[in-house]
This record gives structure tokens, C-alpha cells and sequence, in this order.
């Protein structure tokens, strides 16, 4: 394709491999040594060194550099963000998160924690605006299950908020796919099923506001189009590289903490993210 002479605005890496990021790597440095434009699949690479050449590699090209992390591009999502900026929520302390589908794959031992919850650790940080700073993590595998596919993590962001995710690949289904909670000093808020419904709870106050398939969002399946929107529209708009939402960088922090729940679940301890 890059040798075709077909002019290339941008590329869409979808690959999966071991662990759903084990493919990313050659075809992603390929196009960003020829100059284009990338919007990669989550998670951005399961072996972190890979990761930070990827994104090491964009920079120094000064290429736009994205991440297929679909759940926070939602108009609920979008809501609920512009609460937190615009302080409606005081001071936050607590963000806490469940996703969870039904999924009898048996790859690797941590074929959930980093297949999965890219997305559930990106939103968590969407909304905490903060890096996480230390990680504590149990899992436990399911009845019959060869991989981790049940976890439990505790998260300290360095702006001191605290946030717990709850993640399985032996629940779903009627259970739902995920919610989101984040809580402040004067409200909290919920988001149920990541776009379909969104609930503002004033802390002093029952006057409670609920909303329901904002944007006309009726699905997770249509978070997908939303995100690559975004993409091609700041790709037309010729944004900065640093500037892209659900980033190259973006993603690599989040691999990062997940490495660090692994790291934690292993060695039995709290571990501090570098």
C-alpha cells in the first residue's frame, strides 16, 4: 500500500494478536515512518517498550497519533465532562468504575485486564484529569477459567482522588455493560451502559436530573462511529499532534497502570507507577 503512490491522509490500524495488542507494532512504525496519520486499536501495544516507540516515533514526526478508546466519545460522556470543568461537582474524590462482558476466551493468563479495560482505565482517567500515582490489584479466575478473568483494582491519582475498578469477563449479559460514578464534594454523577443513560445527583438536594440516549445515542455499538468522527475531524482541522483526543500518549499511560496491576497482583504488594 505504501509503495501504491495512492495518496494516504490517515490510516486505521485495527489489528488485534496476543491479546488483542499483540499486532499493533510493525504496521503502526511502517505508516508513521512514511509520514501518515494513525489511529490505532486499543490497547495501543500489550508490551510497553513497543508502546513508547510508537508514541516516541509520532512526536518526533509531529504525526497525529490516536487510540480507538471509544467509550469516552459519547454525548453522556461529553456531559458529564463539562459538569466536572464547569465545577458543578465540587471538589472530586471518588471515581469508581464496573465494566464487565460475557467472554469465554482462553488466550493468556492476562488476556481481560489488557484486552479489556483500556477503556474502562481511560475513561477513569478522562474524568479524573489526573495520572495515577499507585495501584493495588486482586484477581480471580472464574469456575473453569485458565486466565485472570475477574478483577478488583484500587487506583491513587496524584491529585488525591481515589478510584476502584471492578472488571469480569464471567458477568454481562443482563447485568449490563458498564457504569461509571464519579463523586465530588457537592453532586455525583452516573453513567449507565456507556451512552445510555446519565443521572446528576446534587449532594444537599433530591432534585435529581436524569437523561436518557443524550445525542440520540442509542448504543455502545454507536460509540464506534462517534470516535472515528472525532478523528477525522481533527485530522481535517489539521490539529496539533497534542491535541488528539484519546491520544497515542493517552493510551500509554494507560498501559502503563495496567502493567502496574499486574506488577501488583504478582508480587503481592502496592505498586508506585513511575
Amino acid at each position: 500500500m505504501l509503495k501504491s503512490g495512492i495518496q494516504i491522509d490517515a490510516a486505521s490500524m485495527c489489528t488485534a494478536g496476543v491479546e488483542n495488542g499483540g499486532d499493533h507494532y510493525l504496521p503502526t512504525m511502517e505508516l508513521l515512518n512514511a509520514g501518515i496519520p494513525v489511529l490505532g486499536e486499543k490497547p495501543i501495544s500489550n508490551d510497553i517498550a513497543k508502546a513508547r516507540e510508537m508514541v516516541a516515533l509520532a512526536r518526533a514526526k509531529n504525526l497525529r497519533y490516536g487510540i480507538n478508546l471509544n467509550h469516552r466519545f459519547t454525548p453522556a460522556a461529553l456531559r458529564a465532562k463539562e459538569w466536572v470543568l464547569a465545577g458543578r461537582l465540587g471538589e472530586l474524590n471518588i471515581i469508581n468504575m464496573t465494566m464487565w462482558i460475557n467472554n469465554p476466551n482462553e488466550t493468556s493468563p492476562w488476556f481481560h485486564i489488557r484486552a479489556l479495560h483500556p477503556h474502562s482505565l481511560d475513561v477513569m482517567r478522562y474524568f479524573a484529569g489526573s495520572e495515577v500515582s499507585k495501584v493495588q490489584a486482586f484477581f480471580k479466575k472464574g469456575k473453569g477459567r485458565k486466565i485472570w478473568s475477574n478483577v478488583q483494582v484500587n487506583l491513587l491519582y496524584e491529585n488525591g482522588i481515589i478510584g476502584h475498578l471492578t472488571g469480569s469477563y464471567d458477568a454481562g449479559g443482563s447485568y449490563g455493560l458498564e457504569t461509571l460514578e464519579v463523586v465530588g464534594s457537592d453532586a455525583r454523577f452516573v453513567i449507565r451502559d456507556a451512552c445510555e443513560h446519565l443521572e446528576f445527583y446534587p449532594r444537599f438536594s433530591r432534585e435529581v436530573e436524569t437523561y436518557a440516549y443524550l445525542g440520540g445515542m442509542m448504543s455502545f455499538g454507536e460509540t464506534f462511529g462517534s470516535r472515528i468522527g472525532k478523528w477525522v475531524d481533527q485530522n481535517i482541522a489539521k490539529a496539533k499532534p497534542e491535541e488528539i483526543d484519546a491520544s497515542g500518549q493517552d493510551a500509554l499511560q494507560v498501559q502503563a497502570i495496567i502493567e502496574g496491576v499486574i506488577q501488583s497482583w504478582q508480587n503481592d504488594q502496592i505498586v508506585t507507577l513511575e
